[in-house]
């Protein structure tokens, strides 16, 4: 596929005209990276915009004993890097990001883009929602840590994610949810029990959606 198509095919850019679209090529390039390469580290800058096309990244933090705090996945057709803020020529990078399988990245060089589209009012709504996505994201993560019991994580995450639920062994799972996998174990089970969902060769399936989003919708 030719970069103008994969750059039309992200959510991001659709509504930009054919001008803009290749003045956006001659800024931007495709690169391939391979499972557990690291494409930014925490607190430092990067001179350029990440949008995920195809694979599947992770951001994540390391606290002082060396230890890996899961934050959260990035899928296909997804902005990569972090934005807080659109007055600065670089972005300022929160967390890791390190891909779980091969993927493939288009990178923008910001500054060009700041000044050829953002500061002309072009993508603007498109960069602000994404700002709005990643304060979502940090409410979400602080409820999962602070808030939510193992039940509410479990069936939270299978809500909103069984395609990664399913994809993941339950060991990443409970490391991702901060609980024991004997306490996952559990908690599976009363929900299959109470039939809200089903377990088929490992998989899990959702049987009554709406008894399962009032455990963590009403919180």
């Amino acid at each position: 596929m030719i970069i103008k198509n994969i750059i039309k095919s992200l959510n991001f850019f659709s509504c930009l005209n054919e001008n803009q679209l290749d003045r956006l090529i001659e800024i931007s390039t495709i690169n391939t990276y391979d499972e557990n390469y690291i494409l930014n580290y925490e607190k430092t800058q990067t001179k350029y915009l990440y949008f995920l096309i195809n694979g599947l990244a992770k951001s994540y933090k390391i606290d002082k004993n060396e230890n890996e705090i899961f934050l959260y996945y990035i899928q296909n057709n997804n902005i990569i890097s972090e934005i807080s803020s659109i007055d600065t020529n670089t972005l300022n990078t929160y967390s890791n990001i390190s891909f779980i399988e091969k993927s493939q990245v288009l990178s923008i060089d910001y500054k060009l883009f700041k000044k050829e589209f953002l500061d002309n009012n072009i993508l603007i709504k498109s960069f602000l929602l994404e700002i709005i996505i990643r304060s979502k994201k940090l409410e979400l993560l602080i409820n999962r840590e602070f808030i939510f019991d193992a039940v509410t994580k479990v069936a939270m995450m299978i809500g909103s994610d069984l395609v990664m639920f399913n994809k993941l062994k339950r060991h990443d799972i409970a490391l991702i949810l901060h609980i024991q996998p004997a306490t996952l174990s559990r908690v599976l089970n009363r929900l299959r029990k109470n039939k809200i969902i089903n377990i088929v060769q490992g998989q899990i399936f959702i049987m009554d959606k709406q008894n399962l989003e009032i455990i963590y919708e009403e919180l």
